[in-house]
Parts: structure tokens; sequence; C-alpha cells
């Protein structure tokens, strides 16, 4: 396992700052030898790059140069204003039918990049992200708000539930996936 390709990773799919010592955890590392792979990392994306690791203390997170910032907002800014595209209305289904999933489990389904489309359905409010206290990865499921706008009370009440959640197509995809 190279190390730094595998922080490089766990890093541009979390969407929230992580401590050290649980991407540590998670890759079976040393804290140190963690530390030194973050430090080769912040020397890679320097001042100059699109992306940096942004660190405060023990938390890490990968984020964009903040020189870009307006150029950023304006483009997540008309993202968000817009109708939902196809894209963003797969994952949303994926999302709702397969919850609770994590961003590279809806990748390997969808198989495409889904780090814009979930921020998009997050602000929007269509979808959640929550922490499982054994994942290093956040895990997403269909809003309560969403839920509301669709009449139902819960995912199961979906059209085709029971047999689109467990879709014999989508558990070969994710069993593959290791």
């Amino acid at each position: 396992m190279d190390i730094i390709s595998t922080l490089e990773s766990i890093l541009f799919v979390a969407s929230k700052p992580l401590t050290i010592q649980k991407i540590a955890n998670s890759l079976n590392n040393k804290k140190c030898e963690v530390e030194v792979a973050l430090s080769q990392l912040e020397q890679k994306y320097t001042s100059v790059s699109g992306i940096h690791i942004i660190r405060s203390g023990d938390i890490v997170q990968m984020a964009t140069n903040p020189e870009n910032v307006q150029f950023v907002e304006k483009f997540t800014k008309s993202e968000i204003m817009s109708e939902l595209t196809k894209p963003q209305l797969e994952t949303l289904t994926v999302i709702a039918y397969r919850c609770p999933i994590t961003r590279p489990e809806l990748e390997q389904i969808r198989g495409v990049n889904c780090a814009i489309i979930l921020r998009n359905l997050m602000i929007r409010g269509l979808i959640e992200e929550a922490e499982e206290k054994d994942l290093v990865l956040p895990i997403y499921s269909l809003s309560i708000a969403a839920m509301r706008h669709l009449g139902i009370a819960s995912v199961e009440e979906l059209p085709d539930y029971e047999n689109l959640h467990g879709h014999e197509y989508v558990e070969q995809v994710l069993k593959n996936e290791g």
C-alpha cells in the first residue's frame, strides 16, 4: 500500500475534516507514518495548486485554494440554483434506494465521481450526511425534507423499494468493488 496515495484518496473523498489518528486507525498505520505522508502531500499541493491541504493541529482536510473562492462560489451558486440534472437525479435515486451509502459505494454503482453532486444535493437539503463511528467515510441518506416532498414517511415507502434496495446488479457491483 502506498500510504501517500491512500491518504490522498481518503482526504479527497472525505467531505469533513478528519483527525490524523482516525486516518491512522483506518489505514492500520502509526500516527507518525501518516504525519510523514501528510507532510509530503502538503508539499505536493503548493500555493499554485487548485487544491490545498488544510491542517489545524490534529485535524486535516483537503480543500480548494482560497485564492479561487470567488470562482468556486460562482460555480456552485449556479449549480444550486438550476434544476436537478440527470446525474443529480440518478445519484439521489441511488441514495434513496440504497441508503445508508458511502461515497465510494455510490461511485462504484454510478461509475463516476460524485463529489460535486453530493455537495449540491446536501446544500439543497435533499440528502443528509452522517458519520459512523466504525467508518472513516461519512454515509449518505435521503433527508427528511426530501421524504416530506415525496409524500413518504420512510424510504421503504418508495415504489418497488424491496426489489430495488437489494437489486442483484447493484449487489454484484458492490461485491466486485473490493
